[in-house]
């Protein structure tokens, strides 16, 4: 024979009911958290491999043209690879010393690539997609040789 509760109101059967509320109410966020820094990791990935392999590229390119056309290439490659947005990737390129064409043979490349991870389920309604994007920037410097250009 079960005790009797002075209030008369009988607890049987909640404890599970409890478990499943909570354990949804928590659970969803977290599954929501866990896919949206793998597509963060995701992207960052990708606009670093872009950054190292674009500079690498370009010093080692016998010349500015081909270093161009290999450097779009990476960069389409990469774009492919990490599942980036071709229209969110922006390449810069800058060398030191400033006074210096860029590129050119002794020059230090900074390649710059930078572009915006929109978070998993945010619908396109309002601009939501845009206002709620993650910047992400990546950088990579590489030197060029200095009988760049020579051959």
């Amino acid at each position: 024979m079960r005790p009797q509760r002075p209030s008369g109101i009988d607890d049987d059967g909640s404890a599970a009911l409890e478990f499943i509320a909570v354990g949804v109410i928590l659970l969803v966020p977290l599954i929501y958290l866990v896919i949206t820094l793998g597509a963060i990791q995701e992207q960052a990935l990708g606009a670093e491999a872009a950054a190292r392999h674009i500079a690498r590229v370009i010093a080692r390119a016998p010349d500015a043209e081909v270093a161009a056309d290999r450097s779009d290439a990476v960069l389409a490659g990469i774009v492919d690879e990490y599942g980036l947005d071709p229209d969110a990737v922006d390449l810069s390129l800058a060398c030191t010393p400033p006074a210096v064409e860029c590129p050119s043979a002794g020059a230090t490349i900074i390649v710059t690539v930078a572009t915006r991870v929109r978070l998993p389920l945010v619908p396109d309604l309002f601009g939501l997609d845009r206002s709620t994007a993650i910047p992400i920037q990546a950088e990579a410097v590489q030197k060029v040789s200095r009988s760049w250009g020579a051959e």
